[in-house]
């Protein structure tokens, strides 16, 4: 394989049966864009000459063994615009050099690893990022306040379609827009043709702590927001109504306390929600869009009433006392 690189500029050995560690000689694929060896039994560290792969866009490693930290020398990698490593054993702390040197990603999905340690505030460096998933991992510590910085998801852009690597020949283009997999309402799904238009945070599963930063709410333009599983505390902000292009929202199984804010009602996309196992109480605001949901959605907070779970106190019809004979 080595001796083979030079010419390379798409490498898809995806979805075989492939087994054993990468070997150490990534310095000769100059041309490298793209490489795809998801879903294989490979295991091993990262080669630290996969740093030498200076036009690689795409670096796609998703379902396979790999463990140990990542090799610093990726930092060098910095056309790299989707890089997709869930589903291995990955450990070590999620690396500074992430933000400061490869601020050119729209997909960043480390899902499913064995991360630990907190988010580093350089990931907001990320401007261009559409899909971040950190998602069944051991981190921890409290959300960094600054995804205000995450333009990409506060604002559209005119080119929003489809992820294009401008490789000159087209052929690049037309066999590799960029693809996704990301847990879409409840299900794992894959997203190619659209990838642009998607627009995810998931942090689900961890150990997250604190109260959840009233920045994410300036995230407009974002699509699906999964902080499940976590230790969140506090209050959902009253602000999450300006989230208008939301259509899912998990939030479930934390520690979120107070109402239910009603500017909530205004998420006119919202198609799914779980607000579920937390400390919510009060009354579930009025509105289409909010009772539309099943029980299950609001379920496990003792101190929530109204449609559609049980009556409020005061609410309850006051049945007539039963009407008697005359005189008995």
């Amino acid at each position: 394989m080595c001796n083979h690189g030079f010419e390379l500029s798409y490498l898809d050995l995806s979805s075989n049966r492939l087994s054993g560690g990468l070997p150490d000689c990534w310095e000769y694929f100059e041309e490298l864009r793209a490489m795809n060896l998801a879903n294989n039994n490979l295991s091993g560290k990262l080669p630290i000459s996969m740093g030498s792969l200076y036009q690689i866009k795409a670096l796609q490693l998703r379902n396979n063994n790999f463990s140990g930290e990542l090799p610093m020398s990726l930092k060098k990698c910095v056309d790299l615009r989707i890089i997709d490593l869930g589903g291995n054993k990955f450990t070590g702390k999620i690396q500074a050099w992430i933000g400061t040197h490869l601020t050119s990603l729209i997909v960043l999905s480390l899902k499913s690893n064995k991360f630990h340690g907190s988010i580093p505030q350089h990931i907001c460096h990320l401007n261009d990022i559409k899909v971040l998933d950190f998602s069944q991992n051991d981190l921890s510590g409290k959300l960094p306040r600054c995804f205000n910085n995450f333009s990409a998801l506060i604002q559209r852009s005119s080119l929003e379609d489809t992820i294009d690597f401008g490789y000159v020949s087209g052929t690049f283009v037309d066999l590799y827009e960029g693809y996704a997999l990301v847990q879409w309402k409840g299900q794992e799904r894959e997203y190619r043709k659209k990838l642009g238009l998607l627009k995810v945070i998931d942090l689900s599963s961890n150990k997250f702590s604190g109260k959840i930063p009233e920045q994410v709410a300036s995230l407009a333009e974002l699509v699906s927001l999964n902080l499940s599983r976590n230790n969140f505390s506090g209050k959902i902000t009253e602000e999450i109504g300006g989230m208008k292009m939301l259509e899912s929202l998990d939030l479930s199984v934390n520690r979120l306390s107070g109402e239910i804010p009603t500017s909530l009602s205004r998420l006119n996309y919202l198609s799914m929600l779980d607000l579920s196992n937390n400390n919510l109480s009060g009354k579930i605001p009025l509105s289409t869009q909010l009772q539309s949901f099943d029980a299950s959605a609001y379920s496990g907070n003792p101190q929530l009433c109204g449609l559609p779970l049980k009556k409020c106190p005061g609410e309850e019809i006051v049945a007539e006392p039963p009407v008697t004979p005359h005189g008995k």
